[in-house]
């Protein structure tokens, strides 16, 4: 199966639908008299179409195992037709569109075997996807507007030539799948003015994000988010919040990471910690949403 442990949980939703078209007035009629000898045709299909839904991991190889948290089985009945219509939600990290088609397919074979016996010419025909929500389909793009961004590397090590940067080539290599133009990296020493200057120097030369990467931690040297804190216009503690939440579920100690994201004038900051894994994770837990940031900052209305 697809790797899907870098994604966050968020609300997905899909409806699906598939048709049943008979060859007889009668066999409608029937349907909805609840005359057919096999039982009550929608009802029945309906309970297939609920079981289907929470089996489909079981049936097609390549679909995670999800939480189904709302279905729905409806019906639009024709004069020669039924239409059926599966409404499937989940908060994962991924889609549930096959969960849909899949109970979907089900409700319309239910029917099919239930109505075979008084009607030869029944058929099953567009089985799609109708609506999907959540995920990418969700994520719509800044705009016409290009996002620049920096990345500054503090680490004492590093900066003496004594170590090798790769946190600040995986934000650069992120961020750069994500559209984001990064302009260049630097990397500093731990060095509390060095810090405050690149932020100032970032905002006055209109770079949309300045990224940091070490200093977070608790040794004595872990400065960045002081000196951060000392020159924000404000904070935005849910970016915060959203790095910690989603490195935890990966590291107990993600709890100990000092992460900090806040404005100065119209450029967002981020500092994220120097380990490899925790800079890209970090990343991962709150883009490309965090670039909504842009809209919000020009008064446009999120939908």
């Amino acid at each position: 199966m697809v790797n899907i442990t870098p994604k966050s949980n968020t609300l997905r939703k899909a409806i699906a639908q598939a048709i049943v078209k008979v060859s007889l007035p009668e066999t409608i009629q029937a349907i909805q008299n609840r005359a057919v000898p096999k039982g009550d045709v929608l009802e029945c299909a309906r309970v297939a179409g609920l079981f289907a839904a929470k089996r489909t991991a079981d049936m097609i190889p390549d679909c995670h195992p999800l939480p189904v948290e709302f279905t729905a089985v409806s019906y639009e009945v024709g004069e020669l037709e039924v239409k059926i219509f599966v409404e499937i939600h989940t908060i994962y990290k991924t889609g549930v569109e096959v969960e849909a088609m899949h109970a979907a397919s089900v409700v319309a074979l239910t029917m099919y075997d239930m109505l075979k016996p008084i009607d030869k010419g029944v058929s099953i025909e567009q089985i799609k996807l109708v609506e999907k929500r959540g995920g990418k389909s969700d994520r719509t793009p800044v705009g016409d507007k290009s996002i620049t961004a920096r990345i500054v590397v503090c680490s004492d090590t590093i900066s003496s030539g004594k170590g090798e940067d790769r946190a600040g080539e995986v934000i650069r290599e992120k961020l750069e799948k994500h559209g984001v133009s990064v302009l260049g990296k630097v990397i500093i020493p731990d060095d509390k003015n060095q810090i405050q200057n690149l932020a100032k120097e970032a905002s006055k030369s209109g770079v949309d994000l300045l990224i940091f990467t070490g200093g977070t931690g608790l040794s004595p040297r872990d400065v960045t988010p002081e000196a951060l804190e000392a020159v924000l216009d404000r904070r935005i503690p849910g970016i915060e919040e959203a790095i910690r939440d989603y490195g935890q579920l990966r590291t107990p100690y993600a709890m100990l990471s000092r992460s900090l994201a806040g404005q100065i004038g119209s450029t967002i900051i981020l500092a994220l910690p120097g380990s490899t894994s925790g800079a890209g994770e970090s990343i991962d837990a709150v883009f490309p949403a965090v670039l909504h940031v842009f809209k919000v900052m020009e008064g446009k209305r999120h939908d």
